[in-house]
């Protein structure tokens, strides 16, 4: 059986690109499986440039008064790493579980708008390219004024990694200002954000469309599978947050870039201001960050639980909670800012608020698991691991809500413990269980469960021994963002011991990537149900076909997939259905041999060649007072401007054959002809 794309003579310049397979079919592609491989690819290539980061710093902090790093070097470790591990990490990967899986987990043959979902995967990668193109462009300045304050002390400190962004990844004003941080590196910064929250955004839209228009036949709302639910709640917080810190960045580019005085409190303007602004977006960021995996972990711990997700309806309504509460708490972020008492109390409860539908999902997840026949494989084991360290991290996050505990931990590493148990311990966790579980999914292979199980182990004694000192050594006063300590100070062992940690993850981490290489080649074959799943995902053969579905699918209830295998007993224990091997046999067949040709989203030159515009623009405005910035601003505006001309004129499909509308999906797309 092949799929091949059906071939006509192109009658304008507008026309469609013709390739299939190889370089220029993935370049042009509107497929929402590969979009959200590539997603996957280029977030785990960023992840390990992020590693490598954290690995610089780990030395750096590894012995007293350590002179491996400068301070300059340090401050840009620092600020790269949080930039990449959230913006070019844990958002993108999640894009692209959400980007392959949320179309199969409805019922879908793609996204609503594939074309723009291509749009939003170039722009962010651009983007991507464009932040860390400051180690080749960046003007590199030592600070004037106050000596000491930015990180760049001399100018004989400007390396290549001080030449970086240096200001934090949540670039506090006024120190990553003009004044304290001069050069260009900033600029790169923030120009870098505000383009990464553009490909965000056109997700969002794209995502929500897509869950409220394209669910099967009888996939109601509360029959959606929890990932796609956290997916939705996801793109709504993108939806509402990321304009907020869009004005933000705007005003930092016009501060620095056109003399613009917003956060200068000598000329009126508010630093505490850029607080606002950027937690306002920050702390919703860290829902959008932890959501997804939530969703993960809901999918994952039923099938291997061989029960039901326990309180289907309260996970999907506490997560919807957690994401409305979140808009409320951002300013737990400022207790020592001098906010008034007033706000400090009344954050300080929302704070507290806000854990209550968390714990509701943490006791869902355990009741799920409890009087379960536990299956211990990888993906579970992430799963277990990540609410484990989830509930770690969320206890050391509710102490933040006291306000003489809060001031007492902030700005110390009990900070950068209680967020890396979130982030690392959750989200990450979450992500290689998802990794795990869904790789037959697009392989058609089974990654190797020894090596995954070592995988797991390795990460989680090396997380446990990272993060879990600098619980102790932030309650013993080591101050985060500095470069030394001194010897007196006692912190050496706990930041040897957390350097060691750092070292496993990256074994970990390595035995991942040889287990993912050797098992794509010569992994086990899945079959078409390796897992005994429950959703309806897994009813398409492995690797998933271009199309998703040989027959667009109904669903008459939630874990449609289980109930078509199983059935229950007089004492409501699951009992195989007879006829179970014939219903797998019957969807393998029409999965792999469609009755009827199905259309496709059609591929297009265009979204890459717009999204390659908006880094133009980006280097322009950085370089606007010389002749080659305003150069590169009209070219780069030409070139968005004549792709979206070009993508306007696009014709809508290609001429086919005249439409079989007994494929409820297959409108308005581009034939796809399956032949013997």
């Amino acid at each position: 059986m092949t799929a091949t794309a059906e071939r006509r003579p192109a009658t304008t310049i507008f026309r469609r690109p013709r390739s299939t397979t190889g370089f220029w079919a993935w370049i042009t592609t509107a497929d929402h499986k590969k979009i959200g491989i590539m997603y996957g690819y280029a977030a785990f290539i960023f992840f390990l440039v992020g590693g490598l980061e954290a690995l610089l710093l780990r030395i750096q902090l590894s012995a007293a008064d350590n002179t491996f790093l400068t301070a300059a070097e340090y401050n840009a470790a620092f600020t790269m790493h949080g930039t990449t591990m959230v913006f070019l990490f844990v958002m993108p990967i999640s894009a692209a579980f959400i980007n392959y899986l949320l179309p199969l987990m409805i019922g879908a043959r793609d996204v609503a708008f594939p074309r723009m979902n291509a749009l939003s995967w170039w722009i962010f990668l651009f983007a991507g390219i464009f932040l860390y193109s400051v180690l080749v462009f960046s003007d590199p300045a030592a600070p004037v004024g106050v000596e000491g304050v930015a990180g760049n002390l001399d100018p004989a400190d400007n390396t290549v990694l001080g030449g970086m962004p240096d200001g934090g990844w949540f670039g506090y004003q006024p120190n990553a200002g003009p004044f304290y941080s001069p050069g260009t590196a900033m600029d790169y910064w923030a120009l870098g954000v505000q383009f990464l929250g553009l490909a965000s955004l056109i997700s969002s839209v794209n995502f929500i469309v897509t869950i409220f228009n394209m669910r099967a036949l009888g996939m109601r709302l509360l029959r959606m599978p929890v990932f796609v639910w956290m997916s939705l709640v996801v793109a709504l917080l993108l939806l509402f947050s990321l304009p907020i810190i869009a004005i933000a960045l705007f005003m930092v580019t016009f501060d620095r870039q056109f003399g613009s005085l917003f956060f200068v409190a000598e000329a009126g303007g508010d630093p505490i201001l850029w607080q606002h602004l950027f937690w306002l977006f920050g702390h919703p960021e860290v829902y959008i960050l932890i959501l997804p995996a939530m969703g993960i972990v809901s999918e994952v711990l039923p099938v291997f639980s061989k029960k039901p997700l326990f309180g289907y309806a309260a996970v999907v309504f506490a997560g919807a909670a957690i994401a409305f509460l979140g808009f409320g708490v951002w300013a737990h972020h400022m207790f020592a800012s001098g906010i008034s008492p007033v706000a400090q109390a009344a954050f300080g409860l929302s704070t507290m608020t806000i854990a209550v539908p968390t714990g509701v999902k943490i006791f869902n997840w355990m009741g799920t698991m409890w009087g379960g026949r536990i299956k211990f494989t990888t993906p579970m084991l992430f799963a277990i691991g990540f609410v484990a360290m989830f509930v770690i991290g969320g206890l050391s996050g509710v102490t933040h809500a006291v306000v003489p505990s809060d001031w007492q931990q902030t700005d110390t590493y009990y900070i950068v413990a209680h967020f890396h148990y979130v982030l690392f311990g959750g989200s990450v966790f979450g992500i290689f269980s998802g990794l795990y579980y869904w790789f037959p999914k697009m392989t058609g292979r089974l990654l190797n469960e020894k090596l995954g199980k070592l995988n797991f182990w390795t990460m989680f004694t090396g997380f446990n021994l990272t993060f879990a000192p600098m619980h102790w050594l932030g309650l013993q006063g080591m101050v985060r963002r500095t470069a030394y300590y001194p010897p007196e100070a006692g912190f050496d062992f706990w930041n040897l011991v957390a350097t060691v940690g750092a070292f496993i993850i990256a074994a970990g981490v390595l035995i991942f990537m040889f287990n993912w290489w050797r098992s794509k080649k010569h992994g086990e074959p899945s079959g078409i149900d390796p897992w005994d799943a429950r959703t309806v995902e897994w009813t398409t053969p492995n690797p998933t076909p271009e199309y998703n579905f040989g027959v667009a699918p109904t669903v008459t209830g939630l874990d449609d997939f289980w109930h078509k295998k199983y059935a229950e007993d007089s004492e409501g224990r699951p009992v195989r259905r007879p006829e179970a091997e014939e219903t797998l046999t019957d969807l393998m067949e029409t999965g792999i041999d469609p009755p009827h040709p199905i259309h496709l989203p059609a591929p297009s030159y265009y979204p890459i060649l717009l999204a390659a515009g908006i880094p133009l623009v980006g280097w322009g405005i950085i370089y606007h007072t010389s002749f080659v910035g305003k150069l590169l601003i009209l070219v780069g505006v030409l070139v968005v401007a004549s792709a979206s001309f070009g993508w306007s004129m696009e014709p809508l499909e290609e001429p086919h054959d005249e439409h079989d509308d007994s494929d409820p999906l297959g409108g308005g797309y581009s034939s796809v002809e399956v032949d013997d």
